[in-house]
């Protein structure tokens, strides 16, 4: 059975593959990763903060005592808080690479052109495979259109692509009012790869202290379905690897997100929940299905029931909608 796909022109023996999460800041998770069956793996992300926060604390030591130092840095959590500092990071690839032969993704998570490009630099001269651009982005300006929105993506991507040599994937939400205009012009810019979707971590209220509260939730299965669409939307229509991430919990969801016509499937809360060996219940599982199912590798049946290839294309758009509303009947 040959599991094997390529992302971002990386040769992978398989699609399934951590996202970038808390566990692969562990070599040891990352090995396990590796001996699980992981094609790849992408390091968890090093923040613009924490790049701008150091650059802005090395400027207050220089001038210290003009009072030039942020006020909003005191909002941002403490160096310490984050496992891996910027330098520590680039440490992190370097050993990531020297203990595993599965390819190290890097990821950097912003939301603003600026330090990123010089990062970037650092990111390949360290060693990575290839670099995502996780792009958590929420404007809140009301008078910021969204065209604005968009440039902003397109200005990252443009000034990292113009500054590397490495494969570039973007991680992207999915609000956009055009999705499907916004892939084609991050690929037009020189996307190597999209990641479908960056899952935006959403806030709360206390009722008892009043209070904005932060807390993560898991995805659960559900959550695949918003990714699979859109792959199976850009499936053939645009030459940056596809890649789905959010609600990738089973080998079922993995196959269907794979015949939507995506070439990797990204996984993260499932190995938060069950480790890293869980790929390879995942693994077994996909094997099992393809065999009874005939298919003799991953590639045969990747895109066969994208909306290009789908005897029913609009079952991805509005039609399906107004199918589902006027057949549904109470229990």
């Amino acid at each position: 059975m040959d599991l094997s796909t390529t992302y971002l022109g990386l040769k992978l023996r398989s699609p399934l593959m951590p996202s970038a999460c808390p566990l692969t800041r562990d070599l040891d998770e990352i090995k396990r990763a590796e001996d699980a069956g992981a094609g790849a793996i992408v390091l968890p992300s090093v923040f613009e903060e924490q790049l701008r926060r150091e650059s802005e604390e090395l400027d207050a030591m220089l001038e210290k005592g003009t009072e030039s130092y942020a006020e909003s840095l005191s909002y941002f959590p403490q160096v310490g808080e984050f496992r891996l500092g910027p330098d520590d990071y680039l440490e992190h690839i370097g050993r990531a690479k020297r203990a595993v032969r599965i390819p190290v993704i890097a990821s950097i998570n912003g939301a603003s052109v600026g330090g990123w490009t010089e990062y970037a630099k650092k990111i390949e001269q360290a060693g990575a495979d290839a670099l995502e651009l996780n792009i958590y982005y929420i404007p809140t300006d009301l008078d910021l259109p969204g065209t604005a929105v968009e440039a902003t993506y397109l200005d990252i991507l443009k000034s990292v692509k113009q500054a590397v040599r490495l494969p570039v994937s973007v991680k992207l939400s999915p609000f956009f009012s055009n999705m499907a205009h916004m892939a084609r012009q991050l690929d037009t810019a020189g996307a190597d790869g999209l990641v479908l979707f960056n899952r935006f971590y959403q806030p709360d209220i206390d009722l008892e202290n009043l209070e904005v509260e932060h807390s993560i939730l898991l995805s659960t299965p559900q959550a695949r379905r918003l990714p699979l669409r859109w792959v199976a939307i850009l499936f053939g229509k645009v030459k940056a690897s596809l890649a789905a991430t959010s609600g990738i919990h089973t080998a079922h969801d993995a196959i269907k997100i794979l015949m939507a016509g995506a070439d990797v499937t990204m996984l993260c809360s499932v190995l938060l929940r069950k480790g890293m060996t869980h790929i390879a219940v995942i693994e077994q599982e996909m094997k099992r299905w393809l065999e009874e199912h005939e298919y003799e590798s991953v590639a045969q049946m990747k895109g066969s029931m994208s909306q290009e290839k789908c005897p029913d294309p609009t079952a991805f758009e509005r039609a399906q909608y107004m199918r589902i509303i006027s057949t549904w009947k109470p229990a």
